[in-house]
């Protein structure tokens, strides 16, 4: 039965690293499409019909390039730095909750990896950690330009993860729970979150697109001021696993943020469909239903970024410090005022 079990969890667990790794390598190519479309292009269209192969063109082309270590840079910091950027990206999806427990061959097959009771508290975690890829890449390249790139990102994720977190807080008061299961299962139907935290999803919005240096958040990479930023000086596949790591990190903060406020697998009208197709077939659907969220904020991500000019970088700091923290503890005093007089009367 163990064996059976260890079985099944690597199973999942492949099917959604590999899952994760084919969004973000197609997230490229939506990218540019995107990019295109905003900006009257046609975009990639060569490579398979209408571009498909593209990013498949992308990797082989990555991986074949020279790689090229700078004589001056710390050598063994200058691998582990893309390396723990991609390490860190994968495996913030383990406890996110992608389905209701599905029944197959007779036995009930949990859609998520494990589910621990301070899921919220592992996602953070591994968000902290993920800037020391950047700031260890940045430092061991031995480049100036590199070197300010990597100090931004670590200057930028510290202050944003703060407003972050306490906008987490007023949606704990609300859920009384820290695990991502429990969270989506409160969520069942069209009893979604971001109807009672609007404010609360909007920093955390805010703070993702700051924590995935995305635009208009992409200082610590901004060529108008530091050639390519931390990533300056790599190459080859190193430079692809920065460029990936993105991706993914863009992947999973769609589906954290799907799963916080938007009912995750939850949509409404589930129990009928669910008793029509069976409890093989629904939580499948219900899967599918939180992969068309994920793509629907990947969307939102891509379209923010070819339409806003990224901030100074004073105004980040601003908006950081001076309006998002304010505004995440007067919603959090907001919150715990609502519910202890719901509570009374």
């Amino acid at each position: 039965m163990e064996i059976a079990f260890v079985l099944e969890k690597f199973v999942f667990i492949t099917v959604i690293f590999a899952l994760s790794l084919v969004v973000a390598m197609y997230s490229t190519l939506a990218e540019r499409k995107i990019a295109a479309f905003l900006q009257d292009r046609v975009g990639p269209n060569r490579a398979g019909p209408g571009g498909m192969f593209q990013p498949l063109a992308d990797g082989v082309k990555m991986f074949l390039k020279e790689e090229i270590i700078p004589t001056q840079s710390s050598k063994f910091l200058f691998i582990a730095g893309p390396s723990l950027a991609i390490l860190t990206a994968c495996i913030g999806s383990a406890v996110i909750p992608w389905g209701q427990d599905m029944v197959l061959f007779g036995r009930t097959i949990a859609l998520q990896a494990t589910d621990i009771n301070v899921g919220i508290l592992y996602i953070f975690g591994v968000v902290s950690l993920g800037v020391y890829g950047v700031m260890i890449g940045g430092w061991a390249s031995n480049n100036k330009f590199s070197l300010m790139g990597a100090i931004r990102a670590a200057s930028q994720n510290i202050s944003y993860e703060i407003p972050m977190g306490l906008s987490i807080i007023a949606l704990l008061l609300l859920t009384n729970s820290l695990s991502l299961k429990d969270i989506a299962e409160q969520q069942h139907g069209f009893n979604w979150n971001v109807f009672y935290q609007p404010v609360g999803f909007l920093i955390f919005l805010i703070c993702s697109f700051a924590e995935t240096n995305r635009t208009p958040f992409d200082l610590p990479e901004c060529e108008t001021e530091l050639v390519g930023g931390y990533h300056t000086e790599y190459s080859s596949m190193k430079l692809g696993f920065y460029l990936f790591a993105e991706y993914i990190n863009m992947f999973v903060s769609s589906a954290v943020m799907a799963t916080l406020y938007f009912g995750g697998y939850n949509y409404p009208g589930m129990d009928f469909v669910n008793s029509l197709i069976g409890p093989t077939w629904g939580p499948l659907l219900g899967m599918g239903v939180l992969f068309l969220k994920i793509f629907a904020f990947i969307f939102f991500f891509m379209w923010v970024r070819w339409t806003i000019p990224r901030f100074r970088y004073d105004q980040l700091m601003n908006l950081g410090w001076k309006v998002l923290i304010p505004l995440a503890i007067a919603n959090i005093v907001l919150t715990g005022v609502v519910i202890a007089l719901v509570n009374k009367f």
